[in-house]
């Protein structure tokens, strides 16, 4: 089952977490007080730059009659969309850089390249996901309705063709995630009226995306009219496979925890900090990777400060994971690959039905809880040598683990 006391699980005294949320504050208003031209400049000069990546693949792709060429086109506007997407529409419409009140660079405004809303997108992820990171029924994100993620999720037969589900939301993942946001606006829609509304909207993006991406640049190549058709079909498709294993490597690998409604009765502010930290992962990467990922790769840093300049998050992380340290809490990163196939481990195996899983529903590698430790975990107690939190406490238990399966073997 998933986690139903956060603290709990962690191993931190009600003392611990109040700290803990207020050296975050503190982080906070040290990156809001400093912010300034220098971020307003980097965001320009991003725009600016994908913006004539943009338009150099599409004339590459249209000027020129090679298989170099195209390849060479189609390879650059792949990227200049990933990068409108992930480190331009996604972080603008975080509100990253509404402190600039600029009308075009603002997440009231911005419009991004991809079949989906950017208002409908916004409810379904900046609140529902956002705020409810990884609480099972609550964010739809877990999954996106299609994988089961988690063992909190029931089996049924159809999980038997996750793995190909999952090949198939991977290439189409900008529809999947318009759709979401379609489907999100109509739940909380209050009448038919207001949902007709919201279709309208969903059709209309659609049809202009498709439109421009389709229709206006192949019919402005003239004869070369196929090589951008194919051309803008395979770019989108790169994009989505990107965009897919990014935010699939920041929320469901080992280590990236899933919490039950109960988990979130009566949060505090540390408290909510402290679910973003367990529920998120990391990938390592450099400063291209991270560029080219949105800084998602910044994942747990994200979650807990989705409204903070993106280009900010490296600096962040240094004190994060020294917060982690301070607190003896993990913080779950590793390679992008190593993320990757952790995470296809899970949506293979959960393919599965529960009954040929070895693991318990407490203690597998997709889905811990409290209960792992026994019926009464301890918190953290201060000692000689340091805070014991849940670093060490996993550390111990993977420790019992190994000498249990060693007697086993002598046995």
């Amino acid at each position: 089952m998933a986690i139903t006391q956060v603290a709990v699980y962690a191993h931190l005294s009600p003392e611990d977490v109040e700290a803990f949320g207020l050296e975050l504050d503190a982080i906070r208003r040290d990156i809001e007080e400093r912010r300034g031209t220098k971020d307003a400049a980097y965001i320009r000069r991003t725009i600016g730059f994908q913006r004539i990546l943009d338009v150099t693949a599409r004339l590459v792709i249209a000027c020129s009659s090679t298989k170099r060429g195209w390849l060479l086109g189609t390879t650059a506007l792949a990227a200049a969309k990933s990068i409108e997407n992930m480190e331009i529409g996604h972080n603008v419409c975080h509100g990253q850089w509404d402190w600039m009140n600029d009308p075009e660079i603002h997440s009231s405004t911005w419009e991004w390249d991809m079949a989906g809303v950017s208002a409908q997108w916004r409810y379904s992820h900046n609140y529902r996901h956002h705020v409810f990171t990884n609480v099972i029924g609550i964010d739809d994100d877990i999954g996106f309705g299609v994988i089961r993620i988690t063992r909190d999720q029931q089996w049924h037969p159809r999980s038997l063709l996750q793995p190909l589900q999952n090949l198939l939301l991977a290439a189409t993942f900008e529809w999947g995630i318009a759709l979401h946001g379609l489907y999100s606006e109509h739940e909380r829609a209050a009448d038919d009226i207001e949902k007709s509304a919201q279709t309208k909207a969903f059709l209309g993006k659609i049809v202009r995306q498709a439109g421009k991406d389709y229709l206006l640049f192949p019919v402005l190549s003239g004869r070369h009219w196929r090589r951008t058709l194919t051309a803008d079909i395979s770019a989108n498709v790169l994009r989505n496979l990107w965009a897919y294993v990014v935010i699939f490597c920041g929320h469901f690998p080992d280590g990236a925890e899933k919490f039950t409604p109960e988990a979130i009765e009566d949060e505090t502010k540390p408290e909510w900090y402290l679910r973003q930290m367990l529920g998120t992962a990391n990938f390592d990467a450099g400063p291209v990777l991270g560029f080219m990922s949105g800084h998602l790769s910044h994942q747990i840093e994200h979650h807990l400060f989705p409204d903070l300049p993106s280009n900010r998050y490296p600096e962040i992380a240094v004190r994060v994971r020294a917060l982690c340290d301070k607190y003896d809490l993990p913080y779950t990163t590793g390679s992008l690959p190593r993320q990757y196939l952790l995470t296809l481990r899970t949506i293979h195996k959960l393919a599965l039905p529960d009954s040929m899983l070895l693991a318990t529903s407490d203690d597998a590698p997709e889905t811990s809880s409290e209960r792992k430790f026994g019926p009464h975990p301890a918190t953290a107690v201060d000692a000689p040598t340091g805070r014991r939190g849940l670093r060490t406490a996993l550390a111990e238990r993977a420790g019992h683990r190994r000498i249990r399966r060693a007697r086993a073997a002598q046995a």
